[in-house]
């Protein structure tokens, strides 16, 4: 199991996949905010837990492993992120997001997912919903 730390690493490191040839240490840094040596050191780990192929000063290549686990870790920070734009929160979904995810289980994000997924099939319910979060501003 990853930590916090490394699984948004991972995160990273798959979303530069999706738009990049290759993933660079200093992508990274500069994304996470991090010092070089920082990444270097969770990218050996990374490497240890077989999500990615990676040798100092070498490309980094996600593992099958690190392609489905960084494919649900993107999609559980975007059903997150849908959860607070859902209920109307009144925060910066992706920060707020960042500080959930690492700290639900996957049976509470799975609950998540389905509400949101309910309230987009009934927009009847979605809608009272609204209107109800409307009546409490007031």
């Amino acid at each position: 199991m990853l930590t916090p730390s490394l699984e948004d690493y991972l995160e990273e490191i798959y979303r530069f996949s999706l738009t990049l040839d290759t993933v660079r240490v200093t992508d990274i840094s500069k994304k996470l905010k991090v010092a070089l040596p920082s990444v270097t050191k969770a990218l050996y780990r990374l490497r240890d837990e077989s999500y990615i192929n990676y040798e100092r000063y070498g490309e980094i290549q996600l593992t099958d492993q690190g392609k489905e686990f960084g494919y649900y870790l993107v999609t559980r920070n975007k059903i997150l992120q849908d959860f607070l734009a859902l209920i109307r929160s009144k925060c910066n979904f992706a920060a707020e997001a960042e500080a959930m995810e690492h700290y639900l289980s996957t049976a509470t994000i799975d609950a998540i997912k389905t509400l949101v997924e309910f309230m987009n099939d009934n927009p009847s319910w979605l809608q009272s919903y609204n209107n109800y979060i409307i009546t409490k501003e007031l």
